[in-house]
């Protein structure tokens, strides 16, 4: 990636100038606004060095207080590949399958990823500023401001698709910007494709297309509305979401029948005021602000004029995602562009300000600092607790379930060895016949994640689950003649099976509540073969 150019929308280039590039196509320059168009050496060192420091710092916290519950989950889509899973695409599946057929599953091996795509989001976040026409200080800005904000700590801090989708998308505003700026046409295509492995990757990519299309119109670049090549690039987009496409209608929709689901009994559903009042809460006060600038940049900065639609991409973005009820987190791949952006504004306002240039990365660092340990596990949990508090943060999760000492995403990372621990302790007493014969029947992918990835060490079979892609999977084998059931309904047990027994318990501390002291029961004689009795079990959420 190249750190040097000409810079653009130098200052005394006339307002007519300007008007001109809204009413043609802009033109495309050799020196088509690379990184660091402002000459500021300081580009050439400061994307590498603060993106070194990025993956040091994620490597280096990788461990944290655990598996995170959906980690156990993905782990288990790579032993079960495909071209799609319920409750998301593929590709998390694959990636997950490369890290423990090259790495293994450690929790240092499976975060490697997104300690990877945080230095990489940092790098291409100040890029985009860069090509915006930004110098080292607003690439510098626009970089802090990814690791400053809580809900990029806490996406880059586990393996998920999340991770992916931030990267992805970064990529996506930065080839926005250089495609607004007269880069070749064909560059479409790249684009495309991108978004084409972004779909594959989560389908909130959808909302980038949209809020694009809105920018364009709103800023008037019918010069690209027109190119064949962004037409081109939308049919490599549908080319490559086909296969989760076809996927879906081959199982009947299950994606569909998943997110309908999860709106109706599992997503707190906010409105959009309460949506929009999330997002200062989710980026930080000081990222917040830069992106809010960032925003006002765009659509009033004079030499942002040609990416003017961007800004208005921003806003249908943020407007979409409020009036259709998502959860807050799912605007977040928006915000590289704001940050990148904003960069470069408070780079031109503070032009001369020496000490106030001085004292903007402080703050940015120091809020990041103050905040990353409610979005990241930094501290013990006893500080951690006693740090919430005292800045008066009430544990949430965006979900219907009841909480104890932590926001669910800490306590998801707690717990799972024991578990699995506590259910071989079952399986132990059981003859060697039974053994033999047993499986593990869990109530959610997170259970049956757990025992996939500690049993085998402690000797238990496979898991089985109703619970969205497991329930796909289907009984795996498993007869029912012997069966360890993690908790259910003693009253379901006595109709099913010809005989039922309670053999031990389930002890966490910090998980969530509804894994607490959970009965594990045993169970002989399952009255109906087990593919008879599949289809009652599944529930998608």
């Amino acid at each position: 990636m190249r750190i040097e150019g000409a810079p653009i929308g130098a200052a005394g280039e006339g307002p007519g100038a300007a008007e001109s590039r809204d009413r043609d196509p802009p033109p495309r320059h050799p020196t088509e606004a690379r990184v660091g168009d402002s000459g500021d050496a300081r580009g050439r060192w400061l994307l590498p060095a603060l993106s070194g420091a990025t993956l040091v710092f994620f490597l280096a916290t990788a461990e944290g207080y655990g598996y995170f519950r959906d980690e156990l989950y993905y782990l288990a889509n790579a032993r079960h590949l495909g071209w799609g899973y319920v409750d998301h695409p593929p590709l998390i599946g694959w990636v997950a399958a490369l890290v423990r057929a090259t790495l293994g599953e450690s929790l240092l091996a499976i975060r490697a990823v997104p300690a990877l795509c945080a230095a990489a989001t940092v790098w291409v976040v100040g890029a985009t500023a860069g090509r915006l026409g930004g110098g080292g200080f607003a690439q510098g800005l626009a970089a802090l401001a990814v690791l400053a904000a809580p809900v990029f700590l806490a996406l880059f801090s586990f393996l998920s698709m999340n991770a992916l989708d931030l990267l992805i998308q970064a990529v996506l505003w930065w080839l926005a910007v250089r495609l607004l700026a007269g880069a070749d046409p064909r560059l479409w295509l790249v684009f495309g494709l991108v978004a084409g492995i972004g779909l594959e990757t989560k389908i909130g990519v959808l909302f980038v297309g949209a809020g694009l299309a809105v920018g364009l119109v709103a800023a008037r670049r019918w010069d690209l509305l027109r190119s064949r090549y962004l037409w081109l690039g939308a049919g490599l987009v549908l080319l490559l979401f086909a296969p989760y496409v076809a996927w879906n209608a081959a199982h009947g929709w299950p994606t569909v029948e998943f997110m309908a689901n999860a709106r109706a009994g599992k997503i707190v559903e906010l409105s959009p005021l309460a949506f929009l009042a999330e997002q200062p809460l989710l980026v930080g006060p000081a990222s917040g602000l830069l992106a809010a600038l960032g925003v006002a940049a765009l659509l009033g900065l004079g030499a942002l004029r040609r990416w003017r639609a961007l800004g208005w991409a921003f806003l249908a973005i943020l407007a979409l995602l409020a009036v259709s009820g998502g959860k807050p987190y799912y605007m977040a791949p928006a915000y590289p562009i704001a940050f990148a952006a904003g960069g470069v504004g408070v780079e031109r306002w503070t032009s001369g300000k020496r000490l106030l240039r001085l004292a903007l990365p402080v703050v940015l660092v120091t809020v990041g600092a103050l905040l990353a340990p409610l979005a990241k596990p930094l501290l013990p949990v006893e500080t951690f607790v006693a740090y919430a508090s005292r800045l008066g943060i009430v544990p949430s999760s965006g979900e219907r379930h009841e909480l104890a000492e932590l926001p669910q995403f800490f306590a998801d990372m707690h717990g799972w060895p024991q578990f699995a621990a506590d259910v071989a302790a079952v399986h132990r007493t059981l003859s060697p016949g039974e053994r033999a014969a047993a499986c593990v029947f869990a109530q959610n992918y997170g259970q049956a994640g757990a025992v996939d990835l500690f049993g085998p060490e402690l000797g238990l079979p496979r898991a089985i689950s109703g619970h969205n892609s497991y329930w796909l999977w289907g009984p795996q084998g498993c007869t029912g003649e012997v069966l360890l059931v993690i908790g259910g309904d003693p009253a379901d047990l006595a109709r099913l099976f010809a005989r039922h027994e309670a053999r031990g318990r389930t002890t966490c501390e910090l998980c969530m509540p509804y894994e607490r002291d959970r009965t594990i029961w045993v169970a002989w004689g399952l009255e109906a073969p087990l593919e008879e009795a599949w289809p009652a079990v599944k529930h998608y959420d």
